[in-house]
């Protein structure tokens, strides 16, 4: 791309643990993360919306078509400040009926809320309380079957003329658990972290202060990546590819 001007960033867990409800990271987090607003970035500005408000249909590699909603996640924060001439970033996260129901239940009642409550003269938290009810996520690896399909799709201009393009992983969930014992969603959280890593102590990404990882080289860091266990696709977007995502007015 000579410029970039429309990101999204598409996250889907096409997995299934068997259970009636669990997260498959730490449920306090998780369950914050989903019932905040939503927020995406457009012409500069951030625009809130109410939670899981604005939902669409997007095509996953190796998986087909999922009902996806936008949310907030943190790393459109930096890519704003890091991508010159970007007009827009979404991101999209899958959602199952079932999960969105316990999750209206729960918030209707009140077990999502962080103010404490009085139960048998003690102070306790619904949100904390929800948790240790759930299933840990590290239980989950075991029997979990399915796929994880995440990429980003990416919208520009190469040579004045308008393409775009996606790249993605898609992982395993029997895959990762027969090889560290985790569920793949553990696996593809756990993995680039480690490859930063190897790319600091290798001296490949260096310098003074802050940085985040779109500031430095990007072929190296994938290259490594791959070699631990995520590989990355890249293909073509064509007319008629992914229009649903692409026809949401935000």
């Amino acid at each position: 791309f000579d410029e970039i001007e429309y990101i999204d960033i598409v996250d889907c867990n096409a997995g299934d643990h068997g259970k009636t409800f669990a997260t498959n990271f730490n449920p306090e987090i998780n369950l914050r993360e989903v019932t905040q607003d939503g927020k995406y970035w457009k012409n500069g500005e951030w625009i809130e919306i109410p939670a899981l408000s604005i939902k669409t249909m997007v095509d996953y590699p190796e998986v087909g078509p999922r009902a996806s909603y936008l949310i907030y996640h943190e790393e459109e924060e930096s890519l704003v400040k890091n991508i010159r001439g970007l007009k827009q970033i979404r991101f999209w996260m899958t959602f199952g009926d079932a999960y969105i129901k316990h999750l209206e239940v729960f918030k209707s009642i009140g077990l999502i809320s962080l103010e404490p409550i009085k139960h048998k003269g003690m102070d306790i938290i619904p949100m904390e309380f929800l948790r240790d009810l759930l299933p840990p996520p590290s239980s989950l690896a075991e029997g979990y079957s399915g796929k994880t399909s995440i990429g980003v799709i990416i919208r520009g201009k190469k040579d004045g003329e308008k393409i775009a393009k996606m790249l993605y992983n898609v992982c395993d969930h029997a895959e990762t658990n027969k090889e560290v014992g985790a569920q793949a969603v553990s696996y593809t959280t756990g993995v680039p972290p480690v490859s930063g890593a190897a790319m600091f102590f290798k001296g490949i990404w260096k310098g003074a202060g802050v940085f985040n990882v779109e500031e430095f080289p990007s072929a190296p860091f994938l290259e490594d990546v791959a070699k631990r266990g995520l590989p990355t696709t890249i293909i073509d977007i064509k007319p008629g590819d992914q229009d649903e995502l692409f026809e949401v007015v935000t």
